[in-house]
């Protein structure tokens, strides 16, 4: 094999006798596409630091680029050298036009003290036309779609001659198609020689575009391997030491009669002449690509929103959700998809994340915080949920996204619901807290709680769910008995929708 053109040697990183990397040896070639693969915490937000050169690995550690030995700590070091990383969140400049964010870096970079727009101009023409994408120029960035702005951040990256385009789950908020142009993106930066990192937790995108998988665990490299070796079980066992087998659920007996009806339900702009039964013990999946107003409808089942026609049953008899607290009496619980600015208090503790749902049930006769009941109250969320945390007090926002969405379901299970919504609930979660999570999820359909389960991943919806929604355009397409329908089937008829 040639010489790499990133190579790691024994690299280690300590923080406070914390080990985040132990002697991780790591190589990219030019013009690879090389996938990193780990669970959350395993160390691959560590090593993309170091590649970058954000944070500076110990001493003993060796990190070349071409053959050569560096030693900076400076990110634009990195930038200088043919390296730039883009995130889930691409930091563009949202004010500004697209050429303005692929080109203005370049000009800031040759500190220029004047700017000469037609030459930006050509620049980011230049930029686009490298990778084969057609962006609107005069666009400005705020406006277009994430895809679009992923997009831009690549196109802003070729203006620096870049080697090497590190991508951190670039990919999480996207929808199918969108997803499958970006990797197409990355396989025509392959033939042009730029090599690529690509960080996922979807397994079915790395193993789709990997020319070789480098798989981390507990901060100690595992290995690598080439990506035609690999399959779903496989990786799965690397990433986390044993192996993950799903078998398909089945709800259980919990009678006739729905919890929850929705008829004719429309809201204008949203969604239109709904209609499904929903009951207990099952779990009843809603999937369609973003758009497609399945969250839209979350939102008006728990008060948040209210439909414009239609009606609304549970336990068989009309009722009016005009507020979240009209849901929470009936007994919804909802889960959104964005648990951090949506679902947690991110600067708050573990303790009263859990609990802030059920305050009103934890006060003594003095109507005052009973300190033994919140105790008792988060002691047993977190040894029901197995959460991992280092405290009660810990913030919510040092936990790993597998622990943050049972902290999440914590607060809201505690609530006793009878139905619970859940929204998008493993995005961003690597392939262990997402079994994790499904194991969760099914034993309270067991208990006989009524689930909604919205998301996008047709392998999540059909292997939890009784019955599954395709949603389009605010529209309910069809409906799929999981029992006698495949995968296929229902992944053949979102994709035909759009």
């Amino acid at each position: 094999m040639a010489e790499p053109f990133l190579a790691l040697r024994k690299v280690s990183k300590h923080y406070a006798g914390v080990t985040a990397l132990d002697k991780v040896d790591f190589d990219i070639q030019k013009g690879e596409i090389h996938c990193l693969a780990g669970e959350n915490g395993s160390g691959k937000s560590t090593i993309i630091k170091i590649i970058s050169e954000t944070v500076k690995a110990d001493p003993g550690s060796v990190i070349e680029i071409k053959g050569h030995a560096v030693h900076g700590n400076k990110a634009i070091d990195a930038i200088n050298k043919g390296i730039q990383v883009i995130y889930q969140d691409p930091s563009l400049f949202p004010n500004l036009t697209v050429a303005e964010n692929i080109a203005l870096g370049g000009f800031v970079a040759s500190h220029r003290k004047l700017i000469n727009w037609k030459e930006l101009r050509r620049g980011a023409e230049k930029a686009m036309a490298r990778i084969d994408v057609r962006l609107p120029l005069d666009a400005i960035v705020r406006e277009i779609s994430i895809a679009d702005q992923q997009l831009v951040a690549i196109c802003r990256a070729l203006t620096r001659d870049v080697e090497l385009l590190i991508m951190d789950e670039p990919t999480a908020s996207l929808t199918k198609k969108e997803v499958d142009s970006l990797l197409a993106v990355v396989t025509d930066m392959k033939s042009k020689g730029i090599a690529t990192m690509f960080v996922s937790h979807k397994l079915n995108e790395i193993l789709q575009i990997a020319d070789r998988v480098s798989v981390i665990r507990d901060g100690k490299m595992v290995g690598t391997y080439p990506g035609s070796e690999l399959n779903d079980e496989k990786l799965t066992i690397l990433m986390t030491g044993k192996k993950v087998e799903y078998q398909r659920f089945v709800a259980g007996k919990n009678g006739n009669n729905p919890i929850l009806e929705c008829q004719w339900l429309s809201r204008r702009g949203e969604y239109k002449d709904i209609n499904f039964k929903l009951f207990p013990g099952e779990i009843l999946g809603i999937t369609g690509l973003l758009g497609s107003g399945r969250t839209e409808l979350a939102l008006s089942l728990f008060g948040i929103s209210q439909p414009d026609t239609g009606e609304i049953l549970f336990n068989g008899k009309p009722v009016n959700i005009r507020s979240i607290q009209d849901a929470m009496r009936l007994g919804i619980a909802y889960v959104p998809e964005d648990r951090l600015t949506q679902g947690l208090v991110n600067n708050q503790s573990v303790g009263k994340n859990i609990i802030v749902t059920t305050l009103d049930s934890l006060v003594n006769r003095f109507k005052l915080l009973d300190q033994g009941k919140v105790t008792d109250s988060i002691q047993r969320w977190i040894k029901d949920l197995t959460i991992k945390i280092p405290s009660v007090e810990s913030p919510v926002q040092t936990l790993s996204g597998g622990n943050q969405q049972r902290v999440v379901l914590a607060k809201w299970i505690a609530t006793q619901p009878r139905v619970l919504i859940l929204d998008g609930p493993t995005i961003g979660i690597d392939v262990a807290a997402k079994f994790d999570i499904h194991k969760i999820i099914r034993e309270l359909a067991e208990k006989g709680i009524a689930i909604i389960l919205i998301s996008e991943e047709i392998p999540e919806v059909y292997n939890n769910c009784n019955r599954v929604l395709v949603m389009h355009k605010g529209c309910i397409l069809g409906e799929y008995d999981t029992r006698q329908a495949t995968q296929e089937d229902i992944q053949n008829h979102v994709n035909g929708a759009y």
